[in-house]
């Protein structure tokens, strides 16, 4: 086999789509690993959806229980770019399964935990298998798109978004009433996605080689924007990922404690609200993904930001069928960005697709660790209630849209 360093970038590969059956087995290999971005997050989703059982098994404070989602978040967000930059030169095809294979090592041990302190080690495992996974995944896609970029992007989000939602369903059938050991079920989850990931590696492998054997390309795109250009855009799209990622955790880490406290609803009430306001997030994202290939990215974030924000701004001040009601178009505006974002971001920076998968992934994780983290600290000093007046104002960040170029108009959407 060729050495890695010689093969040709994925992200240049992807420039011409495949034709006939090609395009055939690219379409099922995208939604395996879309599919496996499905297992992989709802393994991750169970760690939020499981807090008010350890919050009673080991007498947490919020403070606690944020500490526990910035363990697995800040270690996914340190390792991610890390991983994406390191597999843009050197691809991994089989990367994939190593990454599953943490996950399941994290989720036997948050099963199996005595204290606290291991179930942060637990999450830490849990956060350094999706660090391995998601940017060479992300960068998969990409590989499989046939030149449907925002398409492809969106599939594979929307997998790890259904997957994000099934998580605090599953729970709540199956660990809330018989208890923390049953956490142990879900070990299958993550075997399933190593068999399967490791079929998808060895297409990865042969695509790899048959790359190589053509010659990697000599010229590298451009965007054709300036440096400096480049630079302020990926602050504004850094800046709209922290207006999002801060409600979204607000919402995954204490939306429940929210409906329980205001609503009187039951722990397993409140994860099925958790469930619609998450399966109406991967509803948006996998719409926003095919408007950003036909309207563009940049019109696909003016709406999915900015727009949010009437519904967000609502929210603490209705009962509970208006909170579900309102929870369902937050969700489904909201998630149809970062589908955007992320294709936007890559057209900027042609050829560093796991750099840039890893760095938003990573920036993703790292925003929901830091915001839980700070936001179980206001809810100890003030209010659950407090926590989600404060968060309703985030979205306002969208109006730095407007600094965005329309990559539309140099031929690059």
């Amino acid at each position: 086999m060729p050495k890695t360093h010689s093969l040709a970038s994925p992200a240049d590969i992807a420039i011409a789509p495949p034709a006939g059956q090609a395009d055939t087995v690219a379409l099922r290999i995208l939604l395996a690993v879309s599919f496996c971005h499905l297992l992989n997050d709802s393994i991750q989703a169970l760690i939020p959806a499981i807090y008010p059982l350890l919050k009673e098994s080991f007498q947490l404070s919020y403070t606690q229980i944020g500490m526990i989602t910035f363990a697995f978040q800040m270690v996914g967000s340190v390792l991610q770019p890390v991983v994406g930059l390191y597999t843009d030169k050197h691809p991994k095809p089989f990367s994939l399964v190593y990454g599953m294979a943490v996950t399941l090592g994290g989720l036997i041990l948050l099963a199996l935990a005595p204290s606290y302190p291991v179930v942060l080690a637990a999450a830490a495992c849990v956060g350094l298998g999706s660090a391995i996974f998601h940017p060479e995944s992300s960068r998969l896609a990409r590989m499989a798109s046939g030149g449907r970029h925002g398409f492809a992007q969106a599939l594979f989000q929307v997998g790890g978004n259904a997957g994000t939602a099934l998580g605090p369903l599953l729970a709540a059938g199956i660990i809330v009433p018989r208890g923390q050991r049953h956490i142990l079920w879900f070990s299958v989850i993550a075997f399933a996605g190593m068999f399967i990931l490791s079929k998808v590696g060895r297409w990865y492998q042969g695509h790899l080689i048959a790359a190589s054997r053509r010659g990697a390309p000599t010229h590298v795109p451009s965007s054709g924007l300036s440096r400096r250009k480049i630079g302020l855009t990926l602050c504004v799209l850094l800046c709209l990922m922290f207006s999002k990622f801060i409600y979204l955790a607000s919402m995954t880490s204490y939306y429940t404690f929210y409906l329980m406290q205001r609503f009187s609803v039951s722990v397993q009430e409140s994860q099925v609200y958790l469930f619609i306001f998450l399966v109406a997030g991967a509803v948006g994202t996998f719409v926003g993904g095919p408007l950003g290939d036909r309207i563009g990215r940049k019109q696909v974030i003016w709406l999915s930001i900015l727009g949010v924000a009437p519904f967000t701004l609502a929210l603490p001040y209705v009962g509970l069928a208006g909170t579900a009601a309102l929870s369902v178009f937050i969700g489904l505006i909201m998630a149809s960005a970062f589908p955007a974002i992320l294709v936007f971001a890559t057209e900027l920076l042609p050829g560093r697709v796991g750099l840039i998968a890893g760095l938003f992934f990573g920036l993703a994780f790292g925003l929901a660790g830091i915001g839980s983290a700070l936001l179980g600290k206001l809810a100890d000093a003030r209010s659950i209630q407090f926590v989600m007046n404060a968060c309703s104002y985030l979205p306002l960040i969208g109006l730095l849209t407007w600094f965005l170029p329309d990559l539309r108009k140099r031929g690059q959407s």
